[in-house]
């Protein structure tokens, strides 16, 4: 039996690898559901947008880089896909240098996809286009973020009298009339670094509009006491937030079946993490007995 876990022990680390590869393309591919709990400050979050009447507008800000994308990406095309079917009407800032590409992406998909008549929740949708100024208006970057997002507070034109496609923000249908966040419903703020604490101190603490937060996993614990003092009123941690949220739109995508990819590698990482263990003790005792 000892053999047996010290030959774990002496495993190329490669052979790992190897199996976790083939487990996670297997896991992907596979056509089963894993259940999904709901948190309630995903729920608070899914509950505000739903409780919208048509019309509203909601800011999302995409602050994150590639190096996000698996984890904050479903939520941008989860929460959109839920404003615009709601018809909603939605604000876009980029403010990562790295971020207006991938904003730009998720729109063009999201607007695809909202071509199609969909079922959800029990109630049917039909499809329609997605008009740029008419249904949304992408702001783009602009460096120096703390500085963007006192300038918003004053007048969005400040620091974008164009959207990100050169067009003037007084030229769009969908901002007339629209000054600054006093005419937005809220703002969801889509991060995987600093940019979240401006939003909290530079942007909710000085204008009072309801903040959420949708922030990779390793942030998350940090952001709680905001939570609890009211200062945001809903937060998604991760992917599994981004899951919780497709599982309440009842619109499954990549955030869901990453969350069967995720179970099954982590089973895996645990049961070679126990089986070394293992080895290891048994290792020791061996040791122990062949000194005496």
């Amino acid at each position: 039996m000892n053999s047996i876990f010290e030959k774990f022990m002496k495993l190329d680390r490669r052979w790992i690898f190897l199996l976790l590869v083939i487990i996670c393309v297997w896991a992907y591919k596979a056509k089963f559901t894993i259940p999904i709990l709901i948190e309630d400050e995903t729920r608070s979050i899914y509950d505000f947008i739903d409780s919208l009447p048509p019309g509203d507008i909601v800011f999302i800000a995409i602050d994150y880089d590639p190096n996000n994308l698996a984890e904050l990406h479903p939520m941008t095309y989860a929460i959109v896909e839920h404003c615009w079917r709601k018809n909603l009407k939605v604000i876009f800032s980029a403010l990562s240098q790295n971020g207006p590409g991938m904003a730009d992406q998720a729109i063009r998909d999201i607007s695809d996809s909202m071509k199609v008549d969909k079922e959800y929740n029990g109630v049917l949708y039909k499809g329609r286009e997605i008009k740029n100024g008419v249904d949304y208006c992408f702001l783009g970057y602009k460096p120096y973020y703390g500085l963007v997002i006192l300038g918003m507070g004053q007048n969005f034109r400040l620091p974008f009298p164009n959207d990100y496609y050169g067009t003037p923000l007084d030229s769009l249908p969908m901002m007339k009339g629209v000054i600054n966040y006093d005419q937005v419903a809220c703002v969801i703020d889509l991060s995987g670094g600093s940019i979240t604490d401006a939003w909290i101190a530079f942007g909710q603490g000085k204008f009072g509009f309801p903040l959420a937060l949708g922030l990779t996993g390793v942030m998350t614990a940090q952001y709680y006491p905001y939570l609890g003092s009211g200062q945001i009123f809903g937060l998604m941690g991760g992917l599994l937030g981004a899951a919780e949220y497709e599982s309440l739109a009842d619109n499954p995508g990549r955030a869901i079946d990453g969350m069967r990819v995720q179970l099954f590698a982590h089973l895996v990482i645990i049961f070679f993490i126990i089986m070394g263990n293992i080895g290891y003790f048994a290792s020791q005792r061996r040791k122990k007995r062949e000194e005496v």
